[in-house]
């Protein structure tokens, strides 16, 4: 007794197993997180180190160069990303993706500790934390307070925004964008301290040592302990400003008679802007895990108390990214229902009886919603590859009832009661469904376990497929022949003849099997055909896809200040709002290098637009494209440009040299706008030589030069600094020149310098001059990087531009020792289709093993294989009529292909060798297959194809990428269908005519015994 009959015999506990999953799989659904894409852990770690004023071009000796060389010996690291900005330099550092991501933390920590007496003594501490890849905010707010300063309202964002919202379920971190911090800034005058013969150094020590309050112990006095502190600190300004500073050994100057003593804000490195307006914003964060939707949710809630408790500040929403998130949500589950209800439709349109239609239907629900509890189970999300495998496999999933429902039915209208039938039809029909699935998850099933970070993003994407399919055939053998057995009618035997099509199809296989040499020919040419047609369409790595905002880049040339920025930003943002399809413009600018900004341009919903967002992105460029010295550059969706080229190389120099040979070749490509390589980007620089006899002989060093210079001009390290005691808060006290003297440039010259005879000037010792150096360096795996980088022009596609730059490199003259390698999506789109090409051989071949399994021989198999070319053709036809280009999606789509194609070919071959091993002769067997088996096959292709129309129509979010997907898959499926129909018999009759030959040429040759010969003598 099988499990089909089982389970008609004993209905209670199937029916008793499916509700408990059901209700588990509604719990699991209410409770799944939804994100925009998966969580995945990544052993990635950071390293932030800063030296004040120090140039890039020395951050890379003195710092860089050693933390490399300590990380490199730690075991596990893969690559070693280093940017090295003006004061401050980063690392990423990439490890094995086996990599515990705790220990690569700590290894990373022990290995620059080791080297940390190595480093200049002015760097900050590193800064050593894991990167969790959690994407761009949630939400982006604005506040506004005329009541408040920019630097209160800056506090009340850190210390009442942040404070609340870390208390709201699901959100990470809160970002501070724009403001400022506040700070007491001692601006001192150069003649009055000429005049007291000090330094800006010296009266900053001063300052830090006096201004601080300290312990000093403990004492016991008459029988009583006390704690005995220093008290130093001023506890008011006027106090601050009243702080005496030594000139000499007996004389003292009071604090504000060296210059202006002001309570404000730091001095300005970034700012924000919303549509134009000065603001201070913060983003919201997404803890790793968590809803989007639910941190948002409970955002705007929190928020709303807020400002119930502080009426004055006005807290207003500028960007709210879960909207696409939950209108691709919403839509793919729109998706699913309509795919759902069309195959349900389909299905009644052939079986035409309600009954049947309404347990092949429940085949949906019972496989889809437990699939949720599942996914709970093993913690996954409810986001775009999720929610794209569940959309995807709606079809499959009422494929395994459709043919048991339709063999049931079909055995019924031979006359047989429904209860008979149900279990002659199941039992007859069980390998073939067994197969079927098998054969689908042995396809998906691959696809998560892929290498690299195609695997963490696709892990969730095929054990949901897989989980779903293995639901559905559970549903096809305990549920559908039960609940066919008790509530379908018997019927009147019934001759049904065959229609037009059948028999047109019928008298076509007829003609196959005639001429197999033929058939056999006509399928290879149109498998060649197909191969070739698919060089003809065009790569890419994603779809572009509208989602309702453009991030533009904003660049201006070294040396350009805050003010310049923030004025040009301004700019472009007053061009932007002649735009109607604008709804507002917010702009983060500054921070780690002043001359750049990032400009977030917001369109709204597309389906409240008539336009599309690359339609008025291409306005948007025309109407910026005249403004001088300033690069402007559109990102995609990831907030990188399209095509990213990483030049490789062991000086400097060799690898500015070979960016800007690749980047002028790369501007004569019509395909490409916007060519730029960081390599050009000179910052002007004041350089300060020592003359080696005057300071030896006056016993300046370069450090001391190095140290006077600094602390004069923008003051020195935050540890170093003196702090003013405000309530809770310690606040910094920035001493240095005044600005007009930080301006000037004989002031400079003149400052005194800290020598063996006493003050002297600074151009006594040192030669003062102006040069260029570079703005930033990067370096990859301890080689010197430069990056190339270009966007598309409308039209073009990233896969043959691609190939076009790579035959491009080999015409350059390149300086020895250089390397050109791709990067961005170029490098992600090679790695992720290497993966997926993979893990297709890796899933033909597991289908080969369970098929092998299910029909005992190694044979058989080869002739479903071999159908699997035949939806090659239709899928590239679709796609060419269509103009969609090779991407991602349409790799999903082909191996989705790969398993119904599969099915097809199993259901032809199951059914010819029962027939051939109850004695029916070969060709009978095969037209008996396709006249038995063609409406089952029809029916599930068309089920399937209505199922994924309202995929391929391609509406609302995320319809963009689901639409390549779908328009593949429903080529693919109408001409493999028809082709499988004719093609599989033939391929099944060669193939199994040779293997007959050949066991018997094997057992007169070589004595091989036969299984029958064997039973016969038993």
């Amino acid at each position: 007794m099988n499990l089909s009959t089982w389970s008609i015999r004993h209905p209670v506990p199937p029916i008793a197993l499916f509700l408990v999953l059901m209700l588990a799989g509604f719990y699991s659904f209410r409770s799944l997180a939804v994100t925009q894409f998966p969580n995945i852990d990544l052993p990635l770690v950071t390293v932030s180190v800063g030296q004040p004023g120090a140039a890039p071009s020395e951050l890379v000796t003195q710092v860089v160069q050693p933390i490399e060389d300590a990380i490199a010996a730690v075991v596990g690291v893969r690559h070693t990303t280093v940017t090295a900005q003006d004061s401050a330099v980063s690392f990423v550092v990439e490890f094995e993706l086996e990599t515990d991501s705790d220990r690569a933390v700590n290894d990373i920590k022990d290995a620059v500790a080791e080297i940390r007496g190595e480093l200049p003594d002015s760097v900050t501490e590193p800064i050593i934390r894991r990167l969790d890849v959690t994407g761009v905010p949630i939400l982006t707010y604005a506040v506004r307070d005329d009541t408040r300063s920019i630097e209160e309202l800056s506090k009340f964002v850190d210390d009442v925004v942040a404070r609340d919202l870390a208390t709201v379920d699901a959100v990470g971190k809160v970002s501070r964008l724009g403001g400022a911090d506040r700070e007491i800034k001692v601006e001192l005058d150069p003649d009055r301290l000429l005049a007291h013969g000090l330094t800006a150094a010296g009266v900053s020590e001063q300052l830090r040592m006096r201004n601080i309050d300290l312990g000093g112990g403990r004492g016991d006095l008459a029988g009583t302990e006390f704690s005995i502190r220093a008290l130093g600190a001023a506890e008011t300004l006027d106090q601050l400003a009243a702080t005496p500073i030594s000139i000499s050994d007996a004389a003292t100057v009071r604090l504000d008679q060296l210059g202006r003593i002001i309570d404000g804000a730091s001095e300005e490195r970034g700012f924000a802007l919303y549509d134009g307006t000065p603001v201070v914003a913060f983003g919201i964060f997404r803890a790793s895990g968590e809803s989007d939707l639910l941190a948002a949710e409970g955002s705007k809630e929190k928020l709303a108390e807020l400002q119930e408790r502080y009426p004055s500040t006005e807290i207003y929403l500028i960007d709210d990214t879960t909207v696409y998130t939950e209108a691709n949500f919403h839509r793919a589950m729109e998706t699913l229902y309509e795919g759902a209800a069309l195959s349900i439709v389909v299905v009644f349109l052939f079986l035409r009886n309600w009954r049947a239609t309404l347990i092949a239907a429940l085949a949906l629900p019972l496989s889809i919603i437990p699939t949720f509890f599942i996914m709970d189970m093993l913690g996954f999300t409810l986001n775009t590859i999720s929610l794209l495998g569940i959309t995807l496999v709606t079809g499959i999933l009422v494929d395994d009832a459709i043919v048991e429902i339709e063999n049931i039915v079909r055995h019924i209208n031979m006359g047989v009661p429904a209860y008979q039938a149900s279990e002659e039809a199941a039992t007859e029909i069980g390998t073939t469904v067994i197969a079927i699935s098998f054969s689908i998850v042995a396809v998906f099933a691959p696809v998560s376990f892929m290498s690299g970070i195609a695997g963490q993003y696709f892990k969730q994407f095929g054990l949901t497929v897989a989980v779903s399919v293995l639901l559905s055939l559970l549903v096809a053998r305990i549920v559908t022949p039960m609940l066919a057995a008790y509530f379908l009618k018997d019927a009147h035997h019934v001759d049904a003849k065959d229609g037009m099509v059948m028999r047109n199809l019928m008298k076509v296989s007829a003609w196959t099997l005639k001429h197999r040499a033929l058939t056999l020919l006509a399928g290879f040419a149109i498998f060649a055909g197909s191969i070739y047609s698919a060089t003809l369409l065009p790569g890419e790595f994603m779809p572009p896809t509208d989602i309702g905002r453009s991030t533009v880049t904003l660049e201006l040339p070294p040396g350009a200040t805050i003010s310049e920025t923030d004025d040009a930003a301004r700019l472009v943002t007053r061009r932007l709002d002649k735009f109607p399809d604008v709804k507002s413009v917010f702009v983060e600018g500054g921070g780690s290098d002043v001359t750049e900004a990032k400009l977030f341009v917001n369109y709204g919903p597309k389906e409240e637009r008539e336009r599309s967002q690359f339609e008025i992105e291409e306005d948007i460029k025309q109407a910026l494209s005249d403004i001088p010295d300033m690069r402007l550059s559109f990102q995609n969706e990831n907030g990188e440009n399209d095509l990213s080229i990483s030049v490789l190389g062991n000086t400097e120099e060799s690898a500015a040299l070979a960016a800007q040979r690749l980047a002028e070749a790369m501007a004569g490509m019509p395909e490409l706008e916007g060519v730029l390589s960081n390599a050009n980007l000179l910052r002007p620089e004041i350089t300060i030589t020592p003359k080696p006899d005057l300071a030896a002989r006056f016993g300046v060093s370069a450090v001391d030069l190095a140290a006077t210079l600094r602390i004069a001009t923008i003051g020195d390290v935050e540890e170093n600094l003196a702090k003013f005691n405000s309530g809770d808060s310690q606040v910094p006290i920035m001493v240095r020149l005044n600005r007009n003297a930080r301006e000037d440039m004989e002031i400079l010259r003149s400052l005194r310098v800290p020598s063996s005879q006493g003050l002297i000037p600074l151009e006594t010792v040192a030669d003062i001059g102006y040069s260029a150096g570079a703005a930033e360096i990067g370096r990859y795996d301890r080689r010197y990087r430069v990056s190339v980088t270009a966007n598309l022009v409308d039209g073009a596609r990233l896969g043959p531009v691609n190939a076009q730059v790579a035959a491009l490199q080999q015409t350059l003259e390149l300086p020895p020792g250089t390397e050109i390698q791709a990067s961005g999506d170029a490098e992600i789109m090679a790695d992720i289709f290497e993966a997926f090409g993979t893990a297709m051989a890796a899933g033909v071949m597991l289908v080969f093993v369970v098929l092998v399994l299910l029909f005992h021989s190694f044979i058989t198999p080869v002739s479903i294989l071999l159908s699997l070319p035949l939806a090659i053709g239709g899928a590239i036809f679709a796609l060419f009529f269509f103009n969609y280009a090779m991407s991602l999606p349409v790799l999903i789509g082909f191996l989705m292909l790969m398993g119904i194609v599969t099915k097809n070919a199993i259901m032809l071959v199951e059914f010819a060798l029962t027939s051939m091993s109850d004695g029916a002769p070969k060709r009978v067997a095969l037209l008996d297959a396709v006249h038995k088996r063609a409406r089952p096959i029809i029916m599930t292709t068309i089920a399937m194809t209505a199922g994924m129309v309202p995929s391929a129509i391609g509406t609302g979010a995320g319809g963009e990428f689901r639409a390549p997907m779908a328009t593949a898959v429903i080529g693919g499926l109408l001409l493999s269908t028809l082709l499988s129909l004719l093609f599989v018999p033939a391929l099944f009759s060669v193939i199994h005519g040779a293997q007959t030959r050949l066991g018997q040429w094997l057992r007169r040759r070589i004595g091989i015994n036969s299984a029958s010969g064997a039973r016969g003598h038993s």
